[in-house]
Protein backbone atom coordinates (compact mmCIF):
# COMPACT_ATOMS: atom_id res chain seq x y z
CA UNK A 1 0.00 0.00 0.00
CA UNK A 2 2.90 2.40 0.16
CA UNK A 3 5.31 0.92 -1.54
CA UNK A 4 5.49 4.09 -3.89
CA UNK A 5 5.23 6.75 -1.00
CA UNK A 6 8.24 8.16 0.65
CA UNK A 7 7.64 7.55 4.46
CA UNK A 8 9.82 8.64 7.59
CA UNK A 9 11.65 5.24 7.50
CA UNK A 10 15.46 4.52 8.08
CA UNK A 11 17.20 1.27 6.33
CA UNK A 12 18.02 0.30 9.92
CA UNK A 13 14.00 0.64 11.07
CA UNK A 14 14.30 3.71 13.10
CA UNK A 15 10.77 6.01 12.44
CA UNK A 16 7.49 4.97 10.84
CA UNK A 17 4.50 4.79 8.55
CA UNK A 18 3.71 8.60 8.37
CA UNK A 19 -0.46 7.34 7.27
CA UNK A 20 -2.11 11.13 8.34
CA UNK A 21 -2.75 13.92 6.49
CA UNK A 22 0.34 14.95 4.58
CA UNK A 23 1.86 16.44 1.47
CA UNK A 24 3.30 13.38 -0.55
CA UNK A 25 4.99 15.83 -3.19
CA UNK A 26 6.45 18.17 -0.79
CA UNK A 27 8.07 14.77 0.69
CA UNK A 28 9.34 13.96 -2.50
CA UNK A 29 11.01 17.48 -2.81
CA UNK A 30 12.52 17.18 0.70
CA UNK A 31 13.84 13.49 1.62
CA UNK A 32 16.27 15.12 3.81
CA UNK A 33 13.78 16.47 6.15
CA UNK A 34 11.42 13.48 6.14
CA UNK A 35 14.21 11.24 6.86
CA UNK A 36 17.20 13.15 8.20
CA UNK A 37 20.96 12.31 7.80
CA UNK A 38 21.90 10.33 10.92
CA UNK A 39 24.80 13.17 11.33
CA UNK A 40 21.78 15.45 11.86
CA UNK A 41 21.74 16.59 15.29
CA UNK A 42 20.72 19.82 17.84
CA UNK A 43 18.83 22.69 16.61
CA UNK A 44 19.78 24.91 13.92
CA UNK A 45 16.94 27.43 12.63
CA UNK A 46 15.23 27.01 9.04
CA UNK A 47 17.39 27.46 5.62
CA UNK A 48 15.46 27.30 3.10
CA UNK A 49 12.75 29.16 1.30
CA UNK A 50 11.62 28.76 -1.97
CA UNK A 51 10.21 31.58 -4.57
CA UNK A 52 7.37 29.61 -5.34
CA UNK A 53 5.78 29.67 -2.04
CA UNK A 54 5.85 33.48 -2.11
CA UNK A 55 3.45 36.09 -2.95
CA UNK A 56 3.18 37.68 -5.95
CA UNK A 57 2.91 41.38 -7.02
CA UNK A 58 1.27 41.60 -10.48
CA UNK A 59 1.51 44.36 -12.46
CA UNK A 60 0.34 45.36 -16.60
CA UNK A 61 4.61 45.55 -17.56
CA UNK A 62 5.49 42.44 -15.09
CA UNK A 63 5.52 40.64 -11.84
CA UNK A 64 7.94 40.48 -8.84
CA UNK A 65 8.26 38.56 -5.63
CA UNK A 66 10.42 38.74 -2.40
CA UNK A 67 12.24 36.56 0.04
CA UNK A 68 13.22 38.87 2.79
CA UNK A 69 13.64 37.77 7.32
CA UNK A 70 9.85 38.05 7.29
CA UNK A 71 9.89 34.93 4.71
CA UNK A 72 13.67 33.70 6.27
CA UNK A 73 13.72 34.82 9.55
CA UNK A 74 17.72 33.87 9.83
CA UNK A 75 18.67 35.64 6.72
CA UNK A 76 19.23 39.56 8.19
CA UNK A 77 21.66 40.04 6.19
CA UNK A 78 20.70 40.69 2.49
CA UNK A 79 17.40 39.77 0.96
CA UNK A 80 16.28 39.13 -2.64
CA UNK A 81 13.73 39.81 -5.32
CA UNK A 82 12.58 37.41 -8.24
CA UNK A 83 10.92 39.95 -10.72
CA UNK A 84 10.16 39.73 -14.24
CA UNK A 85 10.18 42.60 -17.03
CA UNK A 86 7.57 42.22 -20.30
CA UNK A 87 8.95 43.64 -23.67
CA UNK A 88 8.86 47.32 -23.28
CA UNK A 89 7.92 47.23 -19.30
CA UNK A 90 9.68 49.51 -16.60
CA UNK A 91 10.33 48.95 -13.48
CA UNK A 92 10.11 53.00 -12.56
CA UNK A 93 12.62 55.61 -11.86
CA UNK A 94 13.44 54.73 -8.42
CA UNK A 95 16.25 54.78 -5.70
CA UNK A 96 16.89 52.38 -2.70
CA UNK A 97 18.70 53.17 1.31
CA UNK A 98 20.16 49.26 0.10
CA UNK A 99 22.83 48.77 -2.45
CA UNK A 100 21.31 46.90 -5.43
CA UNK A 101 22.94 43.94 -6.99
CA UNK A 102 21.78 41.71 -9.61
CA UNK A 103 22.02 38.92 -11.82
CA UNK A 104 20.23 38.24 -15.45
CA UNK A 105 18.44 34.83 -15.11
CA UNK A 106 16.72 35.57 -19.22
CA UNK A 107 16.32 37.70 -22.38
CA UNK A 108 17.45 41.55 -21.99
CA UNK A 109 16.74 44.63 -20.25
CA UNK A 110 17.93 48.23 -20.52
CA UNK A 111 19.01 49.85 -17.48
CA UNK A 112 20.11 53.60 -16.59
CA UNK A 113 21.38 55.66 -13.71
CA UNK A 114 22.94 58.67 -12.43
CA UNK A 115 25.65 59.76 -9.78
CA UNK A 116 25.43 62.75 -7.28
CA UNK A 117 28.02 64.76 -9.94
CA UNK A 118 25.82 64.30 -12.71
CA UNK A 119 27.37 62.06 -14.94
CA UNK A 120 25.11 59.28 -16.39
CA UNK A 121 25.19 55.67 -17.25
CA UNK A 122 22.69 53.44 -20.14
CA UNK A 123 23.33 49.97 -21.21
CA UNK A 124 22.02 47.00 -22.34
CA UNK A 125 22.31 43.55 -20.09
CA UNK A 126 21.92 39.92 -21.20
CA UNK A 127 21.54 36.37 -19.77
CA UNK A 128 24.42 35.99 -17.07
CA UNK A 129 25.34 39.60 -16.82
CA UNK A 130 24.92 41.66 -13.73
CA UNK A 131 24.65 44.93 -12.76
CA UNK A 132 25.12 46.80 -9.48
CA UNK A 133 23.90 50.50 -7.94
CA UNK A 134 25.31 51.79 -5.11
CA UNK A 135 22.86 52.88 -2.41
CA UNK A 136 21.19 56.19 -2.80
CA UNK A 137 21.60 56.24 -6.65
CA UNK A 138 18.57 56.80 -8.73
CA UNK A 139 17.93 53.92 -11.63
CA UNK A 140 15.27 52.34 -13.80
CA UNK A 141 15.33 48.88 -15.52
CA UNK A 142 12.85 47.78 -18.98
CA UNK A 143 12.50 45.08 -20.41
CA UNK A 144 14.24 44.82 -23.94
CA UNK A 145 12.01 41.40 -24.69
CA UNK A 146 10.53 39.17 -22.06
CA UNK A 147 13.35 39.03 -19.21
CA UNK A 148 13.62 37.96 -15.79
CA UNK A 149 16.12 38.58 -13.00
CA UNK A 150 16.92 38.27 -9.32
CA UNK A 151 17.54 41.68 -6.89
CA UNK A 152 19.72 41.03 -4.07
CA UNK A 153 20.21 43.72 -1.58
CA UNK A 154 22.07 44.55 1.08
CA UNK A 155 19.81 44.96 3.99
CA UNK A 156 17.52 41.04 5.67
CA UNK A 157 14.68 43.60 6.45
CA UNK A 158 14.33 45.15 2.52
CA UNK A 159 11.10 45.25 0.90
CA UNK A 160 10.72 46.41 -2.63
CA UNK A 161 7.49 47.76 -2.28
CA UNK A 162 9.22 49.96 0.29
CA UNK A 163 11.76 52.17 -1.71
CA UNK A 164 11.78 56.10 -2.57
CA UNK A 165 10.19 55.76 -6.11
CA UNK A 166 9.26 58.96 -8.61
CA UNK A 167 5.91 58.43 -9.13
CA UNK A 168 4.99 58.34 -5.21
CA UNK A 169 7.14 61.46 -4.70
CA UNK A 170 5.32 63.41 -6.79
CA UNK A 171 1.93 62.44 -5.62
CA UNK A 172 3.26 63.69 -2.62
CA UNK A 173 4.37 67.05 -3.31
CA UNK A 174 2.25 69.73 -3.35
CA UNK A 175 1.33 70.69 -7.06
CA UNK A 176 2.51 74.31 -6.70
CA UNK A 177 6.18 73.11 -5.02
CA UNK A 178 6.37 70.96 -7.98
CA UNK A 179 5.54 73.99 -10.19
CA UNK A 180 7.78 76.22 -8.49
CA UNK A 181 10.74 72.89 -8.57
CA UNK A 182 10.77 72.70 -12.55
CA UNK A 183 9.66 76.15 -13.58
CA UNK A 184 6.12 74.82 -15.35
CA UNK A 185 2.49 75.84 -14.94
CA UNK A 186 0.41 73.79 -12.42
CA UNK A 187 -1.34 72.46 -14.95
CA UNK A 188 1.46 70.13 -16.34
CA UNK A 189 0.77 68.22 -13.23
CA UNK A 190 -2.36 67.32 -14.00
CA UNK A 191 -2.33 64.06 -14.81
CA UNK A 192 0.58 62.79 -12.62
CA UNK A 193 0.06 59.22 -10.91
CA UNK A 194 -1.71 59.13 -7.72
CA UNK A 195 0.66 56.89 -5.98
CA UNK A 196 3.98 54.53 -6.46
CA UNK A 197 3.96 52.92 -9.82
CA UNK A 198 6.26 50.85 -9.59
CA UNK A 199 5.90 48.18 -12.26
CA UNK A 200 4.17 49.62 -15.73
CA UNK A 201 3.64 48.70 -19.77
CA UNK A 202 5.37 51.32 -22.14
CA UNK A 203 6.84 50.76 -25.78
CA UNK A 204 9.70 48.61 -26.54
CA UNK A 205 12.59 51.48 -27.16
CA UNK A 206 14.49 52.44 -29.64
CA UNK A 207 18.07 51.28 -30.44
CA UNK A 208 20.63 52.06 -27.62
CA UNK A 209 22.34 54.88 -29.28
CA UNK A 210 19.05 56.16 -29.86
CA UNK A 211 18.14 56.62 -26.06
CA UNK A 212 21.96 57.94 -25.35
CA UNK A 213 21.42 61.30 -23.36
CA UNK A 214 24.72 63.22 -23.46
CA UNK A 215 25.56 65.04 -20.07
CA UNK A 216 27.54 67.86 -19.61
CA UNK A 217 29.59 66.02 -16.67
CA UNK A 218 29.98 62.51 -18.75
CA UNK A 219 29.72 59.23 -17.91
CA UNK A 220 29.81 57.39 -14.60
CA UNK A 221 33.79 56.05 -14.71
CA UNK A 222 33.45 52.86 -13.45
CA UNK A 223 31.00 50.56 -14.94
CA UNK A 224 27.83 49.35 -13.21
CA UNK A 225 27.61 45.86 -15.23
CA UNK A 226 29.72 43.29 -15.36
CA UNK A 227 29.67 39.82 -17.83
CA UNK A 228 29.37 36.83 -14.81
CA UNK A 229 29.57 34.25 -17.69
CA UNK A 230 31.85 35.55 -20.11
CA UNK A 231 34.00 35.33 -16.93
CA UNK A 232 36.95 32.58 -17.20
CA UNK A 233 35.97 30.00 -14.64
CA UNK A 234 37.68 27.99 -12.16
CA UNK A 235 37.75 24.69 -13.86
CA UNK A 236 37.68 21.28 -11.35
CA UNK A 237 37.05 18.45 -11.59
CA UNK A 238 33.13 18.07 -11.49
CA UNK A 239 32.62 21.42 -11.82
CA UNK A 240 33.40 25.34 -12.07
CA UNK A 241 33.19 28.86 -9.92
CA UNK A 242 33.31 31.91 -11.44
CA UNK A 243 33.69 34.66 -8.35
CA UNK A 244 32.89 38.29 -8.40
CA UNK A 245 33.66 40.89 -6.17
CA UNK A 246 34.96 44.37 -5.45
CA UNK A 247 38.37 43.17 -7.32
CA UNK A 248 37.18 42.57 -10.91
CA UNK A 249 33.57 44.30 -10.62
CA UNK A 250 35.52 47.20 -8.84
CA UNK A 251 31.79 49.40 -8.07
CA UNK A 252 30.62 46.28 -6.11
CA UNK A 253 31.74 47.73 -2.62
CA UNK A 254 28.50 45.81 -0.47
CA UNK A 255 28.22 42.59 -2.26
CA UNK A 256 30.38 39.56 -3.44
CA UNK A 257 29.16 36.81 -5.25
CA UNK A 258 29.91 33.18 -6.91
CA UNK A 259 28.50 31.32 -9.64
CA UNK A 260 28.57 27.70 -8.74
CA UNK A 261 28.42 24.70 -11.75
CA UNK A 262 28.25 21.36 -9.97
CA UNK A 263 28.35 18.39 -12.23
CA UNK A 264 26.02 14.84 -11.44
CA UNK A 265 28.30 13.08 -8.93
CA UNK A 266 30.30 16.04 -7.81
CA UNK A 267 29.93 18.31 -4.74
CA UNK A 268 30.83 21.91 -3.02
CA UNK A 269 33.33 21.24 -1.15
CA UNK A 270 33.45 21.63 2.69
CA UNK A 271 33.93 24.48 3.39
CA UNK A 272 33.08 28.07 5.34
CA UNK A 273 33.04 31.82 4.63
CA UNK A 274 35.23 33.60 7.47
CA UNK A 275 34.03 37.23 6.53
CA UNK A 276 29.67 36.91 6.38
CA UNK A 277 26.34 34.79 6.05
CA UNK A 278 26.03 33.12 2.90
CA UNK A 279 22.60 33.80 1.17
CA UNK A 280 21.89 31.32 -2.37
CA UNK A 281 20.09 31.14 -4.87
CA UNK A 282 19.29 27.62 -7.05
CA UNK A 283 19.18 28.39 -10.69
CA UNK A 284 18.98 25.04 -12.15
CA UNK A 285 18.87 21.15 -10.99
CA UNK A 286 18.54 19.94 -7.02
CA UNK A 287 21.20 19.18 -4.50
CA UNK A 288 21.39 18.79 -0.99
CA UNK A 289 23.22 20.94 1.94
CA UNK A 290 24.33 20.05 5.54
CA UNK A 291 25.16 23.03 7.73
CA UNK A 292 27.52 22.54 10.56
CA UNK A 293 27.03 25.59 13.31
CA UNK A 294 29.26 23.82 15.98
CA UNK A 295 28.40 22.12 19.81
CA UNK A 296 26.78 18.94 17.90
CA UNK A 297 24.22 20.96 15.52
CA UNK A 298 23.90 20.40 11.94
CA UNK A 299 21.04 20.05 9.89
CA UNK A 300 20.37 19.02 5.58
CA UNK A 301 18.22 20.91 3.47
CA UNK A 302 17.02 19.63 0.03
CA UNK A 303 17.22 22.15 -2.79
CA UNK A 304 15.99 23.27 -6.25
CA UNK A 305 15.48 25.61 -9.11
CA UNK A 306 13.76 28.62 -7.38
CA UNK A 307 15.00 27.86 -3.95
CA UNK A 308 17.05 30.17 -1.46
CA UNK A 309 19.23 28.93 0.81
CA UNK A 310 21.38 30.39 3.77
CA UNK A 311 24.20 29.57 5.40
CA UNK A 312 25.38 31.71 9.08
CA UNK A 313 28.47 33.43 9.14
CA UNK A 314 31.49 30.62 9.65
CA UNK A 315 29.25 27.22 9.65
CA UNK A 316 30.48 24.74 7.88
CA UNK A 317 28.46 23.43 4.64
CA UNK A 318 28.95 21.86 1.53
CA UNK A 319 26.21 21.31 -1.42
CA UNK A 320 26.30 18.03 -3.51
CA UNK A 321 24.46 17.75 -6.46
CA UNK A 322 21.41 15.22 -5.58
CA UNK A 323 20.71 14.87 -9.62
CA UNK A 324 21.42 13.67 -13.08
CA UNK A 325 21.57 17.09 -13.92
CA UNK A 326 24.19 20.01 -13.75
CA UNK A 327 23.42 22.08 -10.73
CA UNK A 328 24.14 25.79 -11.07
CA UNK A 329 23.92 28.53 -8.02
CA UNK A 330 24.53 31.86 -6.58
CA UNK A 331 26.27 32.17 -3.21
CA UNK A 332 26.22 35.92 -2.63
CA UNK A 333 27.58 37.86 0.65
CA UNK A 334 27.50 41.34 2.28
CA UNK A 335 31.05 42.09 1.81
CA UNK A 336 33.38 43.31 -0.50
CA UNK A 337 35.45 40.38 -1.56
CA UNK A 338 34.51 37.00 -1.85
CA UNK A 339 36.41 34.68 1.14
CA UNK A 340 36.17 30.80 1.98
CA UNK A 341 38.09 28.41 3.93
CA UNK A 342 38.78 24.54 2.54
CA UNK A 343 38.75 22.12 4.95
CA UNK A 344 40.31 19.82 2.88
CA UNK A 345 43.80 22.75 2.13
CA UNK A 346 43.73 23.64 5.75
CA UNK A 347 44.46 19.72 6.79
CA UNK A 348 46.85 20.03 4.11
CA UNK A 349 48.94 22.73 5.32
CA UNK A 350 48.99 21.37 8.93
CA UNK A 351 51.82 19.55 10.52
CA UNK A 352 50.36 15.94 9.54
CA UNK A 353 50.92 14.46 12.88
CA UNK A 354 48.35 17.20 14.50
CA UNK A 355 45.85 16.04 11.93
CA UNK A 356 46.50 12.12 12.14
CA UNK A 357 46.27 11.96 15.95
CA UNK A 358 43.24 14.42 15.84
CA UNK A 359 40.85 13.07 13.88
CA UNK A 360 42.25 9.15 14.62
CA UNK A 361 43.03 8.76 10.68
CA UNK A 362 45.55 7.17 8.41
CA UNK A 363 47.86 7.09 5.33
CA UNK A 364 44.81 6.80 3.20
CA UNK A 365 43.59 10.26 3.51
CA UNK A 366 47.01 11.79 4.90
CA UNK A 367 48.29 11.20 1.09
CA UNK A 368 44.93 12.24 -0.73
CA UNK A 369 45.10 16.04 1.21
CA UNK A 370 44.92 18.52 -1.00
CA UNK A 371 47.26 21.97 -0.43
CA UNK A 372 45.66 23.45 -3.92
CA UNK A 373 42.04 24.28 -3.07
CA UNK A 374 39.34 22.29 -5.03
CA UNK A 375 36.33 24.56 -4.70
CA UNK A 376 34.11 21.78 -6.54
CA UNK A 377 35.54 18.07 -6.45
CA UNK A 378 34.17 14.56 -7.99
CA UNK A 379 33.23 11.47 -5.63
CA UNK A 380 34.05 9.30 -4.10
CA UNK A 381 37.47 9.71 -3.38
CA UNK A 382 39.49 10.68 -6.77
CA UNK A 383 43.57 10.68 -6.43
CA UNK A 384 44.57 13.18 -9.59
CA UNK A 385 44.41 15.92 -8.33
CA UNK A 386 47.26 17.89 -7.24
CA UNK A 387 48.90 17.99 -4.23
Amino acid sequence: MYENVPQPIRNDGTGGYDTGPRDILRDFENPDLLVPPKTDAGLLPNLKFSFSDTSMKLNLGGWSREITVRELPVATTLAGVNMSLTPGGVRELHWHQQAEWAYMILGRARISSIDSEGRNFIADVGPGDLWYFPPGLPHSIQGLEHCEFLLVFDDGTFSDLNTLSISDWFAHTPKDVLSANFGVPISVFDHIPSGQVYIYQDNVPGPLESQKVDSPYGNIPQSFIHQLLAQKPIKTPGGSVRIVDSSNFPISKNIAAALVEIEPGAMRELHWHPNNDEWQYYLSGQGRMTVFAGNGRARTFDYRAGDVGYVPFASGHYIQNTGDQTLWFLEMFKSDRFVDVSLNQWMALTPSDLVRDNLHVGAELMDDLRKVKYPVVKYPGFSYYPK
